[in-house]
């Protein structure tokens, strides 16, 4: 689901984007893979991808009991990897180093649930897209919110993830509404459950996990208010060989059953509770 960006000042933007990168890269957990055999470029030296990734969103993108990488985004990477001869790293990255590692060169790609948007794609380029996803409401249940529209009214505040799609759609969709931006899901979830917020605005599957664990305090809204976003892989503009590679994998991996069998490991009881609930499927491309 996952661009605005935290306000910064001081500095020139360049200048602590790199620091900041680099900040991220030293404090943050990373899991390298080594996936096919050693391969080599032109140059004579070993092809590496490094994947950026926020390991902060289960079942996609998470960590193990042992803080390694682990999700359906990390298998989905991985088998790439394999099938183009790459060595494999992944490097935990917040949300909001995401992009500037790619522009710094910090990273080769990112796969961490992003929506591909035309903001972004000013930044980077994505692949073609590999998941589809709704956005939702939590909202408190005392808030008296049944749609969306009763959210964009004075006195009515909505929590979002800061730089997620349901921050821009707030923005761009919510000028009545009070936007309270927080750093992660589980903080915007805290804001609803104590009534500090109206609604928290994420994609569907995040709403009904967090309905489920808090029925007592907050309400899901399902009903559809914007068409299905994609999600792509992104990557450094310009990188067009990496992109052929990748849309080649997403292609070939939609029509030989890899999304299905991602599926069946990661999101089973998932797929059966998003087809009784009739909401469209991550991996439904139709």
């Amino acid at each position: 689901m996952k661009s605005i960006k935290k306000f910064i000042t001081g500095f020139t933007v360049v200048a602590l984007m790199v620091l900041g990168v680099g900040m991220l890269a030293a404090c943050s957990n990373s899991t390298t893979n080594n996936s096919g055999e050693n391969s080599v470029n032109e140059s004579g030296e070993q092809k590496t991808l490094i994947v950026a990734m926020e390991l902060a969103y289960p079942p996609f993108e998470t960590k193990d009991t042992a803080g390694n990488a682990e999700g359906l985004s990390v298998d989905f990477i991985t088998k790439f990897a394999e099938a183009y001869n790459y060595n494999l790293t992944i490097q935990n990255t917040a949300w909001d180093g995401l992009i500037p590692s790619l522009q710094t060169g910090m990273a080769d790609c990112v796969i961490s649930s992003m929506t591909i948007t035309e903001e972004r794609e000013k930044q980077i380029d994505f692949s073609d897209g590999y998941a589809v996803a709704q956005l939702a409401l939590l909202t408190n249940t005392n808030s008296g919110i049944a749609t969306i529209d009763e959210l964009n009214q004075s006195g009515k505040s909505i929590a979002v993830k800061t730089g997620s799609t349901g921050d821009i759609y707030a923005t761009n969709n919510l000028p009545n509404t009070e936007v309270i931006r927080l750093a992660d899901e589980s903080a915007c979830v805290t804001e609803v459950i104590q009534g500090k917020a109206d609604a928290f605005i994420y994609d569907q599957l995040t709403i009904y996990r967090n309905q489920l664990s808090n029925p007592d305090t907050t309400t899901a809204v399902f009903i559809p208010f914007q068409n299905p976003e994609q999600w792509g892989v992104a990557v450094k503009e310009g990188n067009a060989e990496l992109l052929a590679e990748l849309n080649e994998f997403i292609a070939t991996s939609k029509a030989d059953g890899t999304f299905e069998e991602l599926t069946s490991k990661h999101l089973a009881a998932e797929k059966t509770t998003f087809d009784e609930l009739g909401f469209k499927w991550f991996f439904d491309f139709n």
